[in-house]
C-alpha cells in the first residue's frame, strides 16, 4: 500500500460514525450486513446520511457492497484493511519484529469467515 491509499483509508475512518461502521462490519464477517441494519444499529434516522459515510468508506476501498434482492449488503475489506494496519507496522522494530510479521501475515489471511481456532505460535 502506498502512502496516498494509506491516507485515504485512514481519512476514511476518521469520523465516528464510519469508524463504527467498519468495526461493525469486521464484526458481521463475509457476511456483511444490509445498509437498513447498519443504520439500526448506528441509531441514525437519516439514511442519505448512512449513505454518505457508506460510500466514503468505499471510496477508499474498506468495504466492499453486493446486492441481495432490494438491499445492499455492505462487507469489510479484509485485505484492504490489512494493507492498512501492514503499512503502519511495516517498519516496527527496525523492520526486524517476528512478532508484528507473524500478526501481520495472519491478519492478511483473514476472509471474514470463521475458519476454526487459530494458533499464534
Amino acid at each position: 500500500m502506498d502512502e496516498r491509499a494509506a491516507l485515504a483509508g485512514f481519512s476514511a475512518i476518521s469520523h465516528q460514525d464510519r469508524l463504527r461502521i467498519v468495526r461493525m462490519l469486521i464484526v458481521a464477517g463475509a457476511d456483511g450486513m444490509a445498509a437498513g441494519a447498519i443504520a439500526s444499529a448506528l441509531g441514525e434516522a437519516l439514511p442519505s446520511r448512512i449513505s454518505f459515510h457508506l460510500k466514503e468508506l468505499d471510496h477508499a476501498g474498506l468495504i466492499v457492497s453486493r446486492r441481495d434482492g432490494k438491499s445492499i449488503i455492505y462487507s469489510a475489506d479484509f485485505p484492504a484493511l490489512s494493507d492498512l494496519v501492514a503499512f503502519l507496522m511495516h517498519d516496527c522494530c527496525q523492520g526486524h519484529c517476528a512478532y508484528c510479521d507473524k500478526a501481520i501475515a495472519l491478519f492478511a489471511k483473514c476472509s471474514g469467515r470463521p475458519t476454526g481456532p487459530v494458533r499464534c505460535d
